[in-house]
């Protein structure tokens, strides 16, 4: 009896300490599997915002935006359901490589909501789509406008052309001078390029004032057309001008490049080293370590 008691004992003891090991080794993999999976959503996330930041429309800025959004809940969720595996398998190493890598994340966290929700403003799309919109149409309104006029008196018809030519040339110019606007990443380049379109717009004023005495009374009417024509391109202009001081997507080209990557790497740095420190551990030379 006492023999068969001793073999009951150690049978059962070895089950456990078997039962110990398999547990373990369970718990070991699922960490490993959580630790890999950080790698793969960590990195989603960066690409989506990426994505977000280089879109071209509105709608797809916002669907890489929430794509992002969604990638980092998943970071957060492995993250919060690995640190528990490590405590229990008594990882103090990779624990603190874990809590390196929250902080990180926190850090990054942080730049890339400032990114995202720059990203899908657009402002500076917005500007371009206006540039290229309701701004040309106003702008060659005004063109067709001040081409129909008609001088007064045939001695009059070289001053008549002259002024046309300098009012169109003047609101052409602003034109031109609204992408470099758009593309502008500080305020100073801004400021002297609304300087110039402000001295244009006074050209273009002058210019159709100085034809008001010397056109026919049939072209008053065309007159009046090319004075709305160039206060709605004017006004036009002021809404290009202020979506594009906004900046938005220059700054996020700009945050993305520069102080997202020097994030992106050390989180990533973190993260191979967890997931190579996780791969040592095992039965290294049959003993559990």
């Amino acid at each position: 009896m006492t023999r068969r008691l001793a073999a009951v004992l150690v049978a059962a003891g070895v089950t456990a300490a078997c039962g110990d090991v398999n547990g373990a080794l369970a718990r070991l993999a699922e960490a490993r599997r959580l630790s890999a999976d950080l790698r793969v959503e960590f990195t989603k996330a960066s690409d989506a915002t990426n994505r977000a930041v280089m879109a071209d429309t509105d709608s797809a800025s916002v669907a890489f935006a929430q794509e992002a959004d969604r990638a980092k809940q998943a970071v957060g969720k492995d993250a919060a359901a690995l640190r528990p595996l490590l405590a229990g398998l008594g990882y103090a190493d990779e624990t603190r490589m874990l809590g390196t890598f929250e902080k990180q994340l926190a850090a990054y966290e942080a730049l890339d909501r400032q990114i995202l929700d720059l990203a899908v403003e657009n402002t500076n799309l917005k500007a371009q789509r206006l540039s290229f919109g309701a701004a040309q149409a106003a702008a060659d309104d005004f063109d067709q406008a001040v081409d129909a006029v008609a001088p007064a008196h045939p001695r009059d018809a070289w001053q008549v052309k002259a002024a046309a030519l300098a009012a169109v040339g003047a609101v052409r110019e602003i034109q031109v001078l609204q992408a470099p606007h758009i593309a502008a990443a500080d305020d100073e380049s801004m400021g002297g390029i609304e300087g110039r379109m402000k001295s244009q717009e006074t050209a273009a004023r002058a210019a159709l004032s100085g034809l008001s005495p010397l056109v026919d009374a049939r072209s008053r009417p065309k007159l009046t057309a090319a004075g709305e024509a160039l206060n709605r391109f004017m006004e036009v202009n002021a809404q290009i001008l202020g979506l594009s001081r906004r900046n938005t997507n220059v700054r996020s080209l700009a945050l993305s490049l520069d102080q997202k990557q020097a994030l992106v790497a050390p989180v990533e740095q973190s993260l191979r080293a967890l997931d190579e420190s996780l791969a040592r551990r095992g039965y290294p030379k049959g003993r559990w370590e």
